[in-house]
Order: C-alpha cells, then structure tokens, then sequence
C-alpha cells in the first residue's frame, strides 16, 4: 500500500472538449488564465494540444466508473506529487466513484501546490532537475482498487452489521459539481504521495497585395520551430489534500491516458496542427481604373 492524496476539486463538470478519453478516466488540460478547455489534435495515435507560453494550467481528472480509482499523475516524466522521476508504483490522487479532480500543480504539501506554467524547455521544472528528456507529456497511470474482503454469513446477510455490507454507489444522474476524494498512506510512511491623400490614392490590389504578403510572412514565421514547451515550477497556491487508505487490485495499471503538448507554432511546424491554406488573391474588378484607352494587343 502506497501513501496517496486525494485533491479537493476545484471546478464543475464541463461540457469542453476533453483532452483524451480513456475507459476509466478521462484528462483534459484546462488554461488557467482563459478558463478554456484546450483543444486537441491527432497524429500519429498520439494526442496533442496547444499550450501559450506564460499561462498557468491544470489537469483535470474525471473518474468515469462507479468505484474509486488511484491516478498517478505525471508531468514532463516528473511525479506530479513526490517530485521522483515519474513510475506508476508510486504516490497518486484517490478519486471516489464519478468524481473530478482539478490539479493546479507540483505539490509542495497537504495545503500548497506550485502552480504548473507552460514555459521554455529549458526554463522547465524537469529541465532544471537534470531530466529534460521527457518534456512535452502529461500522463496518467490509473488503478482499480482492490476489493474489500467482506466476510460471508450463509443465511444471515440481512442481519449483517452494516459495516459488513457494501453496495456499489450508482451513477448520479447527471454531471454534478465532485466531492473531495479521500486519500491514502501505509503504515509508517510519512511521505505524502499525494493575441489621406496617400490612402485614397492605394488601390485595392496594392492593399491586397499587402495583406498577402502579410499572411504569407505571418505563416512563415508559424512553421519555423521555436524552443519546445515545458511545465515550470510556478508561484505558489492553496490547494488542501487529505490522505486515504487505497489498496491497488493489480500491481500493473489498468489504463494509461497520455496527451502530449508544445507551441501551437511548433505544432504547426512539426504538421500537428494542420496548415491554413494561402489566402487565395482575388482583385475585385473596377469600373473606373484611370488612364488612356490604350491600343489592342494585336
């Protein structure tokens, strides 16, 4: 049994696009400073979205299943709880049956996280710990939980102690703001895994040849590559955890959801993000364009 946190959830259900869907959890990255679930993108069986440098994001985790699940989360190949080179034997957050969970950053203890930022690889909180190598991924290691061994009384089930009973909760009938999930520890461990004149005189092909130009340079610039996203190490925050016992059903994961990130520039550049077509040139007919009658072309 593994020490484990469980997150208070910061947010209600949304309706926003998600992130990568899986059988048991589905992950969104949501920016903090729009509010904005961030659209994805597919390539090559991988899932991507378009982060902007300098805004603040979260994780959002949404346990699809009617029993709770242990979500070990991993950020740039970094424990997104213990800080350790990321493994899925480790520390997670405890989600209940059909809850949500918001995780807003690296965390420093039971009541404080350091926000996660999208920033310059090499500004980013695993680039400055010596292992840049798995910068642009966030990832999930997700469990079933073992089930209780409640004892068998042949012939007397209806007059078991309610302790020893146990019934599945049912799906709420519709999406509604997530319960805080509880959280876990072994015994003994006390580490928490937890955007005039001259004017009149401009025709409008000259201001259309200009706003081609425009666009073209403007797309130009979007396929050159720039240095790569990272998550960085940001301001801190409030963020309470409690802990909870949380025994795993198999010492493998059940599922792991991964969406990887970068520039929406980069992505453009390494052809995620398909390229917007050239601005097709139309010059409008004038009835009036100046000059002479000029002789036929023979």
């Amino acid at each position: 049994m593994k020490t484990l946190l469980s997150a208070l959830v910061l947010a209600a259900l949304s309706c926003a696009p998600l992130a990568r869907a899986g059988d048991l959890v589905d992950l969104r990255v949501i920016d903090r400073d729009t509010g904005a679930t961030l659209p994805t993108y597919a390539r090559d069986g991988r899932v991507f979205v378009a982060g902007t440098p300098g805004h603040r994001y979260s994780v959002r985790i949404d346990n699809r299943i009617g029993e709770r699940v242990l979500a070990v989360l991993s950020v740039d190949g970094v424990n997104a709880i213990t800080g350790q080179t990321a493994s899925p034997d480790q520390s997670g957050y405890v989600l209940d049956a059909y809850q949500s969970t918001e995780v807003t950053g690296w965390r420093k203890s039971t009541s404080e996280v350091a926000q996660f930022n999208f920033t310059a690889l090499s500004a980013s909180y695993a680039a400055k710990t010596g292992r840049p190598d798995n910068v642009g991924v966030i990832g999930v290691a997700v469990f079933r939980e073992k089930p209780l061994d409640l004892p068998w009384r042949e012939g007397k089930i209806a007059n078991a102690p309610l302790a020893d009973r146990y019934t599945p909760p049912a799906p709420p009938a519709q999406p509604a703001s997530p319960k805080p999930a509880p959280a876990s520890v072994p015994p003994g461990t006390a580490e928490a895994e937890t955007a005039s004149a001259t004017a009149k005189s401009t025709t409008p092909a000259d201001g259309l040849a200009r706003a081609e130009t425009s666009a073209n340079a403007s797309a130009a610039r979007m396929r050159k590559p720039e240095e790569s996203l990272g998550t960085g190490h940001g301001a801190r925050e409030t963020s309470r955890v409690t802990y909870t016992q949380f025994a795993r059903a198999s010492s493998q994961p059940n599922e792991v959801v991964s969406v990887w990130y970068d520039s929406y520039a980069n992505l453009i550049a390494r052809g995620v993000i398909p390229q917007p077509p050239p601005p097709r040139r139309f010059v409008e007919p004038q009835a009036f364009p100046g000059g002479f009658v000029p002789d036929p072309r023979s």
